[in-house]
């Protein structure tokens, strides 16, 4: 019976990548918690809350996003679902991407992609104007 010996990992300062680690792991377990929260919260009040899915259409984001509350409801499932998923890709990186250079080129990939989606994603939750008509140059709320 052959066995192979243990791949060893060359150590680039174990405490300051077991506190990033751990610290990983907890977040991992609390935005979890928080985004069944958020989730859940946002499924109810659209599918739940009044006529059920029928009502949700560009009037009903419209008069949600009117509300800052929401805004930031929206914006906080956003952020943390983005960053939860990358840290999670992270580790699967980590795990099953041999050579240093596939992990580099790979995490290079995620990192950028998520920032994109989240810069892109804020900046439609506190930009979006729904009193602008994409067809006319009219303003449709005031009528200009």
């Amino acid at each position: 019976m052959t066995t192979t010996a243990p791949q060893i990992v060359p150590p680039r300062s174990r405490s300051s990548r077991g506190n990033f680690e751990l610290n990983s792991w907890l977040f991992m377990r609390g935005s979890g918690l928080l985004l069944l929260v958020l989730v859940f919260g946002h499924l109810f009040v659209n599918l739940m809350l009044g006529e059920g899915i029928t009502q949700i259409d560009f009037a009903f984001v419209a008069g949600k996003w009117a509300n800052p509350f929401w805004q930031v409801w929206d914006l906080a499932m956003l952020w943390l679902a983005m960053l939860h998923g990358c840290n999670g890709l992270r580790t699967i990186i980590n795990d099953y991407a041999a050579k240093p250079n596939s992990r580099f080129a790979l995490k290079t990939l995620l990192y950028f992609g998520t920032a994109v989606v989240i810069v892109l994603g804020t900046l439609v939750i506190f930009t979006f104007d729904p009193c602008i008509d994409p067809k006319s140059t009219l303003d449709v709320c005031t009528m200009k």
